[in-house]
């Protein structure tokens, strides 16, 4: 056990080290299939089409069929790229299957838009589906009509504005509504919003248009966010890239969630990670990446990790987010975020601020289990119920939760692992033992009790499951379509396992203690 609780930091502190290069994302099906449609060049993509074909479920579409509606923006996005690769061995077969299942599914948006919509549904389904409307069969495909009065206000937006502010929300979902190059510039990484789609159409309209002086840039930009999915395959692309600001804040507040956050062994990298931050902080905040507007979940858990290293942040930051008594991710966003909400509490807390009002959105939003979920930004329930768990015990050692507690006692599954779809994942089973963590400290002996037994069965799991230096796959986190920043959550995991071993040990020591 020792020998992998060193094995454990170590990874971590190469993961903290290592993450100076933009950031880790898994690949992305539509930002692929997209890229691959706006460059048109079959021949010189030939492994990238091999690759989109592959991800196809035995269903014809694309994306898990735990979480259904994450699946339309990725399947119609294959369906259209993959067009114009019939010659490609399995592309006609694709199509066909992907016709089907598109035939076949019922359309979320038929009456009103869900809540936890992908980002962008308004803009991008629509668009997905007028290109589509000239295919064989295309007249029984989904229409997504609750989307189309959303899509057409945005635009009438657009329509007022001769080129937005490089780093603007809309220009991640450029692709669903640029026609013009000159409604938008490359930012300094050489991106579109920080969208290889985006960026991709933006350059095939470009070439188009012959505006050629950033072409570089934007090819230089989607090479780079190949690599960072580490498929190895020119042409494959992560969903969003880069992440040089959310990677970092979520991983050091992921290992406050652990009791990690202080361990020696990481201070050094901590120390890099926080000066950076400090120094990036400005009066508006800071969003996911350093050339992209600020929102407020970025600053939010920005805020939360200064404060936990020891620094005095100053709040104001964050009250350009608040409307009323909650805080919004981007201004004119179409519903609010719990989690966003939940890391401005836990900053504000923090920081000894009021949050009265923050609080009591938290308490409403529960569901009848007294757990978070509907969830914008990712889709499981663990995720958001162990960062308010984190919150709301803030600057509270007597916080107590027993509806909370029994309702993720019950969760866990047979097989001693946590998942909101069918199958337990490491990531989730890492947020429940988070939450536990805070739930242990406030808990009579007889929940303790129930809680390192359910501790223990996880571990049984983890430990089965673990190895070194191995990249996390499942897309749990929302973005066009579901995706995985592979470094955020393999911190996630690194420390989940590491909190469970140590809750082992110590329950032994206890027990080793009463023995006779």
């Amino acid at each position: 056990m020792n020998a992998l609780s060193e094995q454990i930091l170590s990874e971590l502190r190469h993961l903290l080290s290592g993450m100076s290069d933009g950031g880790s994302v898994g690949p992305s099906v539509y930002d692929t299939a997209r890229a691959l449609q706006f460059h048109g060049n079959v021949i010189g993509r030939q492994d990238a089409y091999a690759w989109l074909i592959a991800q196809q479920q035995a269903d014809g579409g694309w994306g898990s069929a735990d979480f259904p509606l994450f699946r339309h923006a990725p399947t119609w996005a294959a369906l259209l790229a993959l067009q114009r690769a019939d010659p490609l061995p399995g592309a006609a077969d694709a199509v066909q299957a992907a016709t089907r299942f598109l035939e076949r599914q019922p359309d979320p948006y038929a009456h009103a838009v869900p809540e936890d919509a992908p980002i962008g549904a308004e803009l991008i389904l629509p668009q997905l589906c007028g290109e589509a409307a000239s295919l064989p069969g295309g007249v029984a495909f989904p229409r997504h009509p609750a989307l189309l009065p959303l899509r057409q206000a945005c635009l009438a937006k657009l329509g007022t504005v001769a080129t937005l502010p490089s780093g603007h929300p809309l220009l991640h979902s450029w692709e669903a509504w640029g026609t013009s190059p000159t409604t938008a510039c490359p930012d300094d990484d050489g991106s579109i919003g920080i969208s290889p789609a985006a960026t991709a159409a933006w350059r095939a309209h470009a070439v188009r248009k012959g505006s050629t002086p950033q072409l570089g840039r934007a090819d230089a930009y989607l090479q780079a966010a190949s690599r960072a999915t580490r498929s190895g395959i020119e042409g494959v692309v992560p969903n969003v890239w880069p992440i040089n600001v959310f990677e970092p804040c979520w991983s050091l507040y992921t290992l406050h969630l652990a009791g990690l956050f202080a361990h020696p062994a990481l201070a050094e990298a901590v120390r890099v990670i926080v000066a950076q931050l400090d120094a990036r902080l400005g009066v508006r905040g800071l969003g996911p990446a350093l050339h992209f507007a600020a929102d407020g979940d970025d600053t939010a858990v920005a805020l939360c990790v200064l404060r936990l290293a020891g620094r005095e942040p100053a709040v104001d930051a964050l009250r350009h987010f608040e409307i009323g008594e909650l805080f919004v991710t981007f201004p004119g966003e179409r519903n609010a975020s719990v989690s966003t909400n939940i890391h401005a509490l836990h900053a504000l807390r923090l920081l000894g601020k009021p949050a009265v009002g923050t609080s009591a959105y938290l308490e409403a939003n529960r569901n009848p289990h007294g757990l978070w979920d509907n969830e914008k930004w990712h889709v499981s329930w663990l995720y958001p119920t162990a960062h308010a768990v984190a919150a709301l015990a803030q600057g509270k050692p007597q916080w107590r939760d027993e509806r909370a507690l029994a309702a993720l006692l019950q969760a866990q599954r047979d097989d001693g692992g946590w998942g909101a779809g069918r199958a337990s994942t490491f990531e989730e089973t890492a947020y429940a033992l988070f939450a536990l963590h805070v739930m242990d400290g406030s808990e009579e002996p007889t929940g303790r009790r129930r809680i390192a037994q359910a501790v223990a069965r996880a571990l049984e799991w983890m430990l089965a499951r673990h190895a070194a230096h191995a990249l996390p796959q499942m897309p749990l986190w929302i973005g066009k379509e579901l995706y995985c920043p592979t470094r955020v959550v393999r911190v996630a995991e690194l420390a989940g396992l590491w909190l469970a071993l140590h809750w082992g040990r110590r329950v032994l020591a206890e027990g080793a203690g009463a023995a006779p």
